[in-house]
C-alpha cells in the first residue's frame, strides 16, 4: 500500500532549515482509521481463519479503536461486542453511537471491573454471557496487531526522525522494528505516567533506537489546553492536514516545539506518522464546546 507523504511548510521550520512530513495514515480508510487498519489487519485474518463470528474487545467512549472495530467487522460480515469504560449516557455520544450503527453490540462495565478485563476470570464471564469470541485487547495491540505495524514505513520512508503518538503501544513498536539503524524514533504518549508502557514496548521490539517524551500529554487523554486547540486548528488552516486532540495534535505540539529549541540537528528531515482518530474530535468539540477539524 503506498501512503502519500505530505510535506510541511512552517516559517519555524525554514527558520531552523529542518524538514517536516506528515505520513498521511489518516487517509488509508474513511473509518477503520490510519493505525487501526494496520492493526487489525492481520487479526481479522487470524479471526476467519480461526472461525470465528465475533470479535469482542475494550474501550472507552471516544475510542478509535472501538469505532474501527465496528466498521472492521462489520465489513468482514462478523459481529462485534464493545466492552466500554464507564456507565452508558444518553444520548450516545458520535463515537459510540457509531459503533451501535455499525452493529457493535455495547456492554458497559464499572471502572474497577474494567481493571480486571484481562483476567482469566473476567473474561470467562464474558464468555458465558456472549458465547465464544475472538478477542482483541484494548487498543487492538497484540503481536498481530505489532506485524501489522511493521507494514507502515517503507524503503522510501528516509527521514533521520521517525515521530510517532502512543496510546498501547503497539503501533509504535512495529514503526521500531522496520526502521533502520540511522532512523530514530521518538514516541509522544498520551499518558503522563508511562513506565508500564514502556516495558510493554520493550518486550515486543528488536531494536532500541527510540525514546519517549511525554512533556506534552497534558496529563492524559482526554486532557486539552486552549494553546493545543489552536494549533491543531491553525495547522489544519495553513497545511489542510487535520490532527485531532488525543494523539496527533500533541505529538505535533511536540515536534514544532523541539524544532524551536534545537532539538534536531540542523539541516535533519523528520517523519511524523498521522495514526488518525480524526472520528474523536466530534466527540471533543461536543464536550469541551470547542471546534476542531474532523
Amino acid at each position: 500500500m503506498k501512503i502519500e507523504s505530505q510535506e510541511i511548510s512552517l516559517a519555524i521550520l525554514k527558520q531552523k532549515d529542518i524538514r517536516l512530513f506528515v505520513k498521511r495514515l489518516d487517509k488509508v480508510h474513511p473509518f477503520i482509521s490510519g493505525n487501526k487498519w494496520f492493526k487489525l489487519k492481520y487479526n481479522l485474518i487470524e479471526a476467519k481463519k480461526l472461525g470465528y463470528k465475533t470479535l469482542l474487545t475494550f474501550g472507552g467512549a471516544y475510542s478509535n479503536h472501538i469505532v474501527a472495530t465496528a466498521f472492521a467487522a462489520k465489513e468482514n460480515d462478523l459481529k462485534s461486542i464493545g466492552v466500554i469504560r464507564g456507565e452508558e449516557h444518553l444520548p450516545l455520544n458520535p463515537t459510540l453511537r457509531f459503533a451501535r450503527e455499525n452493529g457493535m453490540e455495547l456492554h458497559y462495565v464499572s471502572r474497577a471491573d474494567y481493571r480486571l478485563k484481562a483476567t482469566p476470570i473476567f473474561l470467562d464471564k464474558l464468555k458465558a454471557q456472549f458465547g465464544d469470541f475472538y478477542l482483541l485487547p484494548e487498543g487492538g495491540t497484540n503481536e498481530l496487531a505489532i506485524k501489522g505495524a511493521e507494514e507502515i514505513l517503507n524503503a522510501s520512508d528516509t527521514q533521520e526522525y521517525i515521530c510517532c503518538s502512543v496510546g498501547t503501544g503497539g503501533t509504535i513498536a512495529g514503526i521500531i522494528n522496520t526502521a533502520n539503524f540511522m532512523q530514530q524514533v521518538i514516541g509522544f504518549p498520551a499518558i503522563k505516567g508511562y513506565d508500564d508502557l514502556l516495558k510493554d514496548v520493550r518486550c515486543c521490539i528488536e531494536n532500541n533506537n527510540f525514546e519517549f517524551i511525554n512533556t506534552y500529554s497534558y496529563g492524559g487523554y482526554a486532557k486539552v489546553s486552549k494553546e493545543l486547540i489552536k494549533l491543531i486548528n491553525a495547522f489544519y488552516t495553513t497545511q489542510e492536514i487535520p490532527l485531532d486532540a488525543v494523539y496527533t495534535g500533541k505529538m505535533m505540539m511536540g515536534i514544532l516545539d523541539l524544532v524551536a529549541k534545537d532539538y534536531f540537528p540542523k539541516g535533519s528531515s523528520i517523519l511524523a506518522v498521522h495514526t488518525g482518530g480524526l472520528q474523536g474530535n466530534k466527540g471533543m468539540s461536543e464536550r469541551l464546546g470547542v471546534k476542531l477539524p474532523s
